[in-house]
Formats: structure tokens, sequence, C-alpha cells
């Protein structure tokens, strides 16, 4: 079905006629399919519904749509590597693009992390990028290097792996004992201490030191690497106190122990640099990345590692593979060419010094939200913000739910709800005035709550 709107041709039915068959993902199913909330087109910084609307994207979508939607460039590297290459084999054979979009995130990346290993999604980044820890460790006769230590509060996807690390419940309590081995740091957050923090808050960089004391608990040659957030994303922005990333770093380094930075949602302009440690001056083992890297617009993600976790690897006979890892569309070519695009797109753009110069202003934009009603605590940080509500008396999660809906269907807005935070990631070529309209349809929205 062909439909107009908003100037755009819209391909898909926007009423489809079965809404039992897909299982959404971090979906309430049975109160969505009361009230859908479809999206049937995209253009710049707005979706467009399938009741006609058009609904300014304050989220990127899922954090992912750096450059705006429907990009002309990146979508018509899509098509021509659709007309080209549809498919190429990701084991034993490769095709040119992939090897020189590795070149390009490597001079893009800090210090020595030269080398990529492309996966589809931050899940998948993350699970590959603790499995390269364990097999280094263990090329390097350290095999008792198994324990991993992440954070509370923490989100790395929803795999075995990145579960486990994890420090969300609500991603963690329905799935059993997960995987042994792994313990966790304090969460960075302490309302009474940092609220209405513009960028990173004062207080918290001892919080750090408890990486001391898990390897006074575990023994660091029982632990293969710390993975950690530059800043906790999906659990609704929580800034790292200042020192607090370098004082960890030096903690692992003094240790032996790999420091692994889950950017899937910082890198590629959202605090103002192509990867978030380049902000805090550190050079971490290992990087995950994904979201932003082709704008949103294909699925893939990668680890960035240092030559020497390369190098340690690059052993045994060379008609075997060194690292038994890998996925069917690893470095697929329609991805590789729109990340090539969307590179493209953030160089000629400038985007990320946009980001960088728009900082304080989209800060104090949304901390003037401060005093709306229901709001406990707002937490602006490069192009993002947590914005706290207080809790329903009917439980976690009721008023920033009905906070969601009643943004999207009365103010045209989409904004991304997690539990009571509601988190502000809006397009980098948002304007100013674009980002005032959104605390302004925030300020409205908020008034109406219950």
């Amino acid at each position: 079905m062909l439909i107009k709107r908003f100037g755009i041709v819209v391909t898909q039915d926007p009423h489809p006629n079965d809404l039992a068959s897909y299982w959404m993902p971090f979906t309430a199913n049975r109160a969505f399919a009361q009230r859908p909330r479809m999206i049937v087109g995209a253009q710049g910084l707005y979706y467009f519904s399938a009741d006609g609307r058009k609904v300014l994207d304050a989220t990127s979508g899922l954090y992912c749509v750096n450059a705006g939607h429907c990009n002309r460039h990146i979508v018509e590297a899509i098509k021509r590597a659709a007309e080209t290459l549809d498919y190429a084999p990701a084991f034993q054979f490769a095709h040119p693009q992939s090897f020189e979009l590795a070149s390009r995130l490597s001079m893009l990346a800090p210090g020595d992390l030269d080398h990529v290993f492309f996966a589809n999604s931050g899940s998948e980044a993350v699970d590959t990028a603790m499995k390269i820890a364990l097999a280094y460790h263990r090329a390097r006769g350290q095999g008792t290097r198994t324990r991993f230590i992440g954070r509370e509060r923490g989100y790395h996807g929803v795999g075995f792996g990145g579960m486990a690390v994890g420090g969300i419940p609500g991603n963690r309590k329905a799935f059993g004992q997960q995987l042994p081995g792994v313990d966790h740091l304090r969460a960075t957050y302490d309302r009474g201490q940092q609220a209405f923090s513009l960028g990173e808050p004062e207080w918290g960089a001892e919080l750090a030191d408890e990486l001391e004391r898990l390897v006074a608990l575990h023994d660091a040659t029982n632990i293969a690497a710390v993975i950690v957030e530059p800043v906790a994303g999906s659990t609704g922005c929580l800034p790292p106190p200042k020192g607090y990333l370098e004082k960890l770093c030096g903690i692992a380094r003094k240790h032996g122990i790999l420091v692994i930075f889950d950017e899937v949602i910082t890198a590629f302009g959202r605090l103002g640099h192509a990867f978030a440690a380049e902000r805090y001056g550190l050079v971490p083992d290992l990087i995950t990345f994904a979201k932003g890297l082709t704008n949103g617009s294909v699925p893939m993600s990668g680890v960035l590692v240092t030559g020497a976790i390369h190098g340690a690897l690059m052993e045994g006979p060379e008609h075997l593979p060194e690292f038994y890892h890998g996925y069917t569309y690893s470095a697929h070519p329609l991805a590789t060419a729109a990340a090539m695009a969307t590179l493209d797109v953030y160089r000629d753009g400038a985007l990320f010094d946009r980001a960088k110069q728009m900082e304080r202003d989209f800060g104090e934009i949304f901390l003037a939200l401060r005093d709306a009603p229901h709001v406990a605590d707002i937490r602006p940080i490069g192009m993002i913000c947590g914005i706290d509500l207080v809790a329903a008396d009917e439980g976690i999660g009721k008023r920033g739910f009905e906070a969601m809906k009643k943004a999207f269907h009365e103010q045209d807005l989409y904004v991304r709800v997690a539990a009571d935070t509601l988190v502000v990631a809006p397009p980098l070529i948002s304007t100013l005035d674009d980002l005032r309209e959104i605390a302004s349809r925030l300020q409205l929205m908020l008034k109406d709550l219950v």
C-alpha cells in the first residue's frame, strides 16, 4: 500500500489486521494492543504515525539515529549496495569495504585500538568482547582469569554474557543463575549527593575503589575484565562522577584486568566525540559499539581491540582460525555501506563537534524542567539527559509508562522511558529551537500527568 504523508511515500499498511503474532521486545504487549503506537514513516527529526501525525523524535529512535531519519546519503549508499553485492560470506571470505570500514574506525578510535571484530547488535558485541577477553588471557598463559566485573544498573544487552554482567534486576530475575563468576561494582548514582548536576557530578569518584575490594575478594589472577558504560544509558542516563572512570581504569591496569567500555549508546557523537573514551582521555582495552554506527539504518556492531590483544591471539597453525567466533552477518555488505555513508555524514556535518558545542545549552534547557510536576532529578551530559519522575502509588514504572503514552498521543512527542525515567537523546542535527520544542512538549505533558 502506498500512502503520501508529509511529502514522502509511506509503503507500509498503517493498520495491520493482526496484533497477536508479533511478540514485541521490551514492551507491555497487552497494553500496546489496546492502543497501538504505530510508526509508518520518518524524515529528519520526525516520525509519522499511522493516524497521520508528525511526531518529534526526542530519543533518536533508540539512541541510534544521530544524523536524523532517512538521510539521503545513507539511503542511497544502502540502495547501491543492495544492487551490487547483497551478501558475502563472512567465514574465510570477505569483501573490500569491510576492511575499509575497520580501518576508518580504528583511525577514529583513541590510542592503539587498531582492530575491529564486527557483529550485528550491542548484545552480540558485548558477548564478543567477553570472549575475546577470555581468549586473550588464556593465550598468555593466564587461563584462571575467567571472572567478570560489571556494575549495578549497568546494561550490556540481552545475551547470557551481557545479562550476567548487567545490573538491572528486571532484565535478570526471570533467567536463573546466568553465567557463573560475575560480580558487580556499586552503581555511581546517589541522588542526595548528585541531584540536578550538569555533566559529571562532583561527588562519587571514590566509588571506583570498590574494584579494589572485589580484587581482594576474588584475587586479581581470577579476574578477566571489568565492563562499564562510560555513561550508563539504558537505566536512565547516569553520568560518571568526575575522576571515576580514570580511577577505575588505573586500578584495573594495576592488577592486569582488562577494561571494556560499552559504548553502544555513547559512541558516535553522543558525548561530543567519536568515542566517549576520548572525553575522559582514556584508552580502554576494548570498546563495544553499535547503534550510531549506521545511524540505525542497518543492524551492525563491533568491538575495537588493542594491538596487544589482537597480536596475542594471532598464533597457532596458519590454516586454522585464531578465534573460533563470528556471525553469519558480520560485516554484511549493506551494513558496511550504511556505516561508511554514516561516517561521511558525521564528518561532513561536523556533528561530533556540534554536539560538544551544544552541550551546555542542551543541559540548561532540560534542567529548566526541574520545577515541573513529578520531577525528582534531571541529569544532562553531552546530548543525553535522564529525567526521573516520582514513582506513582501503583508502583515503579507506572508514571513513566503513562508519561510515554501521553507524550506520544497528546504532545506528538516520542521519548524513551526506563521505569520512571524519561531519556532525552535527540538527533545531533537538532537546533536549539528543536531542543526548546522538546522541552516545551515535555513541560505540557508533565503538567497534565496524574
